[in-house]
Parts: C-alpha cells; sequence; structure tokens
C-alpha cells in the first residue's frame, strides 16, 4: 500500500480513488485527474487497494469511482469505503463520484452508492455524480467519455478554487 499523501504549498490538492475490473474505470479515473491538472489541483490517482483510507484527510477534494456490479458499486469499492467510517477528519471535505455502466436505467449505479455513504459520512458534494457509459459484452467505453470526464475533472478543479 502507497503513502498518498501529497505535499501542499497553498494549491489545491485531490486524489482520485478507483476500483477497476476491466481497466474503463482506470480509464475514466486517470482522465478525471488529468482535468484536475489542468486546472491546477495537485493531484494523486490510486487503486482502492492501494491508498490508505487516512491519508484521504490530506485533500481538499476526494474523488471516487468504480464498475457498477449487481447495480450497485463493486465489493472492493464498498470494502474501501467501509474503512473510511473510522477516518477522523473526513467530514465536510468535498467529493465527487462517478461510475462506469451500461446505458440502461435499470443497470444500477456505483456512483450513487458512492455519493449516499460519503454524505451520510458528512462529506460534501463537488459537483453532480456522473457515469461514464459503455456497452458490449465485454464492456468497452463509449466513444468520448474519457474527455467527457477529462473536462469535468477540469470543471471540479476550476471550482475547487473558488471561495466556497
Amino acid at each position: 500500500m502507497q503513502d498518498a499523501n501529497i505535499q501542499k504549498s497553498g494549491e489545491k490538492s485531490g486524489i482520485v480513488v478507483f476500483d477497476t475490473k476491466f481497466g474503463n474505470t482506470e480509464r475514466i479515473a486517470k482522465s478525471i485527474a488529468a482535468g484536475l491538472k489542468r486546472a491546477g489541483v495537485a493531484v494523486k490517482c490510486f487503486g482502492a487497494s492501494d491508498v490508505r483510507p487516512e491519508t484521504l484527510k490530506d485533500y481538499d477534494l476526494i474523488v471516487m469511482g468504480a464498475p457498477t456490479q449487481t447495480f450497485t458499486a463493486s465489493k472492493p469499492m464498498k470494502e474501501f469505503i467501509d474503512r473510511l467510517e473510522n477516518v477522523g477528519g473526513l467530514a465536510g471535505k468535498k467529493f465527487y463520484a462517478f461510475d462506469t455502466k451500461l446505458p440502461s436505467r435499470f443497470s444500477g449505479s456505483a456512483s450513487k452508492y458512492i455519493e449516499s455513504k460519503l454524505v451520510q459520512m458528512g462529506l460534501r458534494p463537488a459537483g453532480p455524480r456522473s457515469s461514464a457509459i459503455g456497452r458490449g459484452s465485454v464492456f468497452k467505453l463509449d466513444d468520448g467519455e474519457e474527455e467527457r470526464f477529462e473536462q469535468i475533472g477540469q470543471d471540479l478543479g476550476k471550482n475547487l478554487s473558488k471561495p466556497s
């Protein structure tokens, strides 16, 4: 497990934590991180198994995403979120939740689960949750999704720099 601490010198900082099964959610996570960087946010991007939950309190923005599996967040992401419940210093932090999923409204939503759990812990949404859409028996992201989420990251970063 890596230490996700980041040097802060007055600039805003963000961390993107994701779970991925086939690499699609990781691609979206890295797109969001790229957008945050373009907006001037110092950002780190980690798989949920590679970051210690207690380090999240050191960031101004926490971005979390997972694939939607059986109508909700993947088991590794649920387990990571469960470990956050014992971490102090998260209440009041800004967060953004995303997921990857099929286009059907019947497929469920990992981001809805993530958002609900983080709000229960006292974190504040930095923007509305979003889903990256993909299709096929071997799930493949729709064209343009990575670019769309890079723009979302940039917008989150710009908003993070505004006084609250």
